[in-house]
């Protein structure tokens, strides 16, 4: 994107979402989240990027049967020991060293490694190390949002109700 010979805009651009308005005309943004709200649009509530205790993810790709998304992981930190019913996991490390928890066993899944998470299966990923993990994670199944999470454990006592 490039603007040339215009003043006093605001240009905010984002993967699902541009919005190019005057600076006094910026009161007038909540207006437009209103009509995206009423008209049900999921970008009102739903953002490619969330942040978490731990870290944050980014949803890169989603379709009917799959979603695909970028994880990080802040340096000693980890997810909470969980579960899900109706998605299958796996993760790709591409920066840093996992440590994975998967049913109580526990292993290290270093960066260009993978591992695979079954249906049902109770899981952990952590960052033991000194610098972001980074891990593409593919989502398999039938149902794929959030509150398919059943927290067993978890660091930041959050329950399974998401």
């Amino acid at each position: 994107m490039a603007l040339i010979g215009v003043n006093d805009l605001i240009v905010i651009d984002e993967k699902d979402a541009l919005l190019i308005c005057k600076k006094d005309n910026a009161q007038k943004v909540k207006k437009v989240v209103e009509k995206l709200k009423s008209s049900g649009d999921p970008r009102v509530d739903n953002h490619l990027t969330t942040y978490r205790p731990w870290g944050s993810y980014t949803i890169l790709e989603e379709g009917l049967f799959y979603k695909i998304k970028r994880i990080t992981v802040l340096p000693d930190k980890k997810l909470s020991y969980q579960l899900h019913h109706h998605r299958s996991e796996h993760w790709i490390v591409v920066k840093g060293t996992a440590k994975v928890t998967v049913e109580g066993e526990e292993f290290f899944v270093r960066s260009g490694e993978s591992t695979y998470v079954k249906t049902g299966f109770k899981h952990r990923l952590e960052n033991p190390g000194k610098v972001n993990l980074e891990v593409i994670e593919v989502q398999l199944g039938e149902y794929l949002e959030e509150n398919d999470i059943v927290r067993i454990d978890d660091d930041f006592g959050r329950n399974s109700n998401y």
